[in-house]
């Protein structure tokens, strides 16, 4: 058996509100092998977008564990093992394609003539060769997104979360950035988490889940090792 690129287990998080405990996450399992794709879908306020933050290790859970390789999820590794892909680009305005793509290294190292070499590559396999050196204003918001998807994929990373990557694009463009992520992720071998309120989109992966009352159901993990 493989090892999971990433396992979680027993995902618990709940938030204060005034006199209320709000149970958000009531114990999530899930696992993934490399180059293996799941969706999550759920109604607004679900938790998906709590739960893909917790995934990534942007936030503790109260409980459960989570692995990444193998190994319990650390800070110090997410800018290397992992990459994460926003509804909102979150571009730097000021610098040009490439080198947001590139600002994605510099949270490793200074980057230099290979990781130079490996952003302009990623900027040409998203097809934005040709606008590499446009700012992201001067780009439409498909265009960004291909930008945003680039950086996450950037530092080589294992596992890829996508939250509502689609959501500011219109039908059309959101089609071929989840055609590109689903791509890029087979012939790169990394694990994707898509986030997504749109069932076409959600049917493109290889796993179907849906979060309700704070548990995933669906095909919750694959046969791979998490130790």
């Amino acid at each position: 058996m493989h090892e999971a690129v990433l396992a979680a287990r027993g995902i618990r998080k709940s938030y204060q509100s005034g006199d209320l405990r709000i149970e958000v996450l009531r114990g999530v399992d899930i696992a993934l092998g490399a180059g293996e794709s799941v969706s999550i879908r759920g109604e607004s306020g679900s938790g998906k977008s709590t739960l893909l933050n917790l995934l990534a290790g942007l936030d503790a859970p109260d409980g459960g564990t989570l692995l990444w390789g193998g190994a319990p999820a650390q800070a110090n590794r997410r800018a290397t093992f992992l990459g994460i892909v926003f509804q909102s680009f979150y571009l730097i305005p000021e610098i040009d394609a490439l080198a947001n793509v590139l600002m994605a290294a510099r949270m490793v190292k200074a980057p230099g003539a290979a990781e130079r070499a490996r952003a302009k590559d990623l900027i040409a396999r998203v097809g934005l060769a040709e606008r590499a050196t446009h700012l992201p204003a001067q780009l439409s918001g498909g265009e960004r997104q291909r930008v945003a998807v680039a950086r996450a994929l950037m530092n080589a990373p294992k596992l890829l979360l996508a939250d509502e990557p689609t959501g500011n694009l219109d039908e059309h463009t959101g089609d071929a950035v989840v055609e590109l992520l689903l791509g890029l992720c087979r012939e790169t071998q990394t694990a994707l988490v898509l986030v997504t309120h749109n069932a076409a989109y959600a049917a493109k992966t290889g796993r179907q889940l849906f979060l309700r009352d704070g548990v995933l159901n669906g095909s919750p993990s694959v046969d791979v090792s998490a130790r």
